[in-house]
């Protein structure tokens, strides 16, 4: 146990690593809400608390897991004690660690989460669900951000919020992507402003209508139901559009960098204009779009993003294309074959890659890529879906 304290309510909660489990009274779905991964990021910790400790097992239809993520940067306050948790989860890294004799904090943290994860799913019924809780160092509307597989878009676009595809592309180890490989519908949720008092009651707004979009709830057991609808939507500015991810700047490990302050994130913006300072020199925008997660912290690798609305024609393009598996006939063309089939990973002989748009992959859900000396590797995330778990779930 360990006391986790919030800015924004100026208070500190004692927590475990399992924040709490509640049986439903009937067989249902298994959620699993994650908070706290970045220990400077509590508010989805005090939401999960204030959730959970409301809920009625009488009422539920399956069973909710409550889990606190990095406990130890949560005491300190900070995203992390050594190394990024929310960047480790890998096979090969998990694998390294495993191997290990003495651990780092975080990667101490990642075995003891892991343990859990198996668990759960070792013991508990399908349909799975996983949804990790985050918030911004910038000010942001809240926001969805997934996996591109079909089920993790269906699900998402119940909510009243923007969703982002794509930042599994330029992001290694997170969680939900290592989850995600495993099939299972999972989709993070960026509620605020680390320390705005709203990134809390949004939080708070999205568990209920997670708990309801996913069979375990029915509207009528959550007071005010339509209340926390409205909310997520006014804080969300009424948008509830799609956006891909269009380019990351990576600050690297001799990189001095600095974001122009007043930036946040949705905010529009056109190429040239200043973003950051690198090195003391002003990095320019290199395309019209959207700020996303502007860096405002002292740690973590990732400066800005760029995003770019999806017409909902290439949305529907591509939900075409992947049910009827026309990446079958990829391999056709020159320089493409089958690294792995089973788990959708293609590879591309560099000669011939420059020919491809990436945007034409895209349409197909393969997003995720490794460079090797003669070859660019694409993971698909619609072969390891497991689809046919959620056929019959009322949002498919």
């Amino acid at each position: 146990m360990m006391d986790v304290y919030s800015k924004a309510r100026d208070n500190s909660i004692t927590v475990n690593r399992v924040l709490g489990k509640i049986e439903g009274s009937k067989p249902g779905s298994t959620v699993v809400f994650f908070g706290g991964i970045h220990g400077n990021e509590t508010s989805g910790v005090f939401a999960l608390k204030d959730v959970l400790e409301t809920i009625d097992p009488l009422k539920v239809k399956g069973t909710v897991y409550g889990i606190s993520g990095n406990l130890k940067a949560l005491q300190l306050n900070q995203r992390y004690a050594d190394e990024d948790l929310n960047r480790l989860w890998t096979k090969e890294r998990i694998e390294a660690i495993k191997k290990k004799t003495a651990l780092k904090d975080d990667e101490a943290e990642l075995l003891e989460i892991l343990g859990i994860l198996n668990t759960i799913l070792e013991t508990e019924k399908p349909p799975f669900y996983f949804i990790d809780l985050h918030t911004t160092s910038s000010k942001t509307l809240p926001f969805i951000t997934i996996n591109d597989a079909l089920i993790n878009r269906k699900f998402a676009k119940q909510f009243p919020v923007p969703i982002v595809l794509g930042i599994e592309e330029y992001l290694n180890g997170p969680l939900l992507s290592y989850i995600n490989k495993l099939g299972y519908v999972s989709l993070g949720f960026e509620s605020g402003q680390h320390e705005d008092l709203s990134a809390i009651t949004n939080n708070i707004a999205f568990i209920y209508l997670a708990l309801v979009f996913s069979g375990v709830l029915k509207i009528d057991h959550i007071t005010n139901f339509l209340d926390h609808c409205k909310e997520l939507q006014t804080q969300a500015a009424n948008m509830a559009d799609v956006f891909e991810v269009i380019y990351l700047h990576k600050i690297q490990s001799n990189e001095t960098f600095t974001m122009i302050n007043g930036f946040k994130s949705f905010q529009a913006i056109n190429k040239g204009i200043p973003i950051a300072i690198s090195n003391r020199r002003e990095l320019k925008a290199r395309y019209n779009g959207r700020i996303f997660m502007p860096l405002y912290q002292t740690k973590g690798s990732e400066g800005f993003f760029i995003i770019r609305r999806i017409k909902p024609f290439y949305l529907k393009l591509s939900t075409l294309l992947r049910r009827t598996k026309f990446d079958n006939l990829l391999v056709a063309l020159p320089g493409v074959s089958w690294l792995n089939k089973t788990e959708g990973i293609l590879q591309v002989n560099l000669r011939v890659a420059k020919f491809f748009a990436k945007s034409f992959f895209h349409l197909l859900g393969y997003r995720n890529k490794q460079i090797t000396k003669t070859h660019l590797r694409l993971n698909n995330r619609e072969r390891v879906a497991k689809t046919s778990m959620y056929k019959k779930e009322p949002w498919y």
